[in-house]
């Protein structure tokens, strides 16, 4: 996804501008970006309020760190990685404990066709948000980010099999919580 700027001015001034922490260029950065930021935000969040918190922090390190970005890469991409880490920077002060490690988890799979594939986006986003923090986050990691677990166990502590596990039950999870909402038969 590429965001066009409503700006006429050049990139490199709009950042020089917000380096020089100019409020008009922060305020076109933040406004350009904030819709799809906050719908990256709302998949690791349980509430509107959460995802919301999460976006404010995430533009603070944005605007903090904005001299780290190079001119000419994505400024799309570089926001959404600090928007992903920030996601998950909360979690881990939310979660209060962990998933159990299950050294078979590595075996488990489901034959199921994806209940994700038969939903709206607006009932997977509600049935993703009911999810525990960390199932969510196992999901979003693997399934929206492209993540390998191996990945997902060092961002969050866990183990691989911990990581596997987790989108087992996920999965599993939201395809019951979408078969009780009437959406997928199966």
């Amino acid at each position: 996804m590429n965001i066009s700027l409503a700006y006429s001015g050049e990139e490199r001034d709009l950042i020089e501008a917000c380096v020089r922490q100019e409020r008009w260029a922060q305020r076109i950065i933040y406004e350009a970006y904030y819709g799809p930021m906050m719908g990256i935000c709302m998949r690791y969040a349980s509430n509107a309020e959460e995802a919301e918190d999460t976006l404010h922090e995430a533009f603070i390190k944005i605007f903090k760190s904005i001299e780290q970005y190079k001119i000419g890469t994505s400024l799309y991409s570089w926001i959404r990685r600090i928007i992903v880490n920030t996601s998950i920077d909360q979690y881990r002060k939310r979660s209060r404990r962990r998933t159990e490690d299950l050294d078979t988890a590595y075996d488990l799979s489901s034959n199921q066709p994806g209940a994700v594939s038969t939903a709206t986006e607006k009932e997977i986003l509600r049935c993703v948000q009911r999810l525990t923090p960390t199932y969510r986050n196992v999901f979003n990691l693997y399934v929206m980010e492209g993540y390998s677990h191996r990945e997902i166990g060092e961002q969050l502590g866990i183990s691989e099999s911990t990581s596997r596990s987790n989108l087992v039950k996920a999965r599993a999870k939201l395809r019951e919580m979408l078969k009780e909402k009437g959406i997928l038969h199966v």
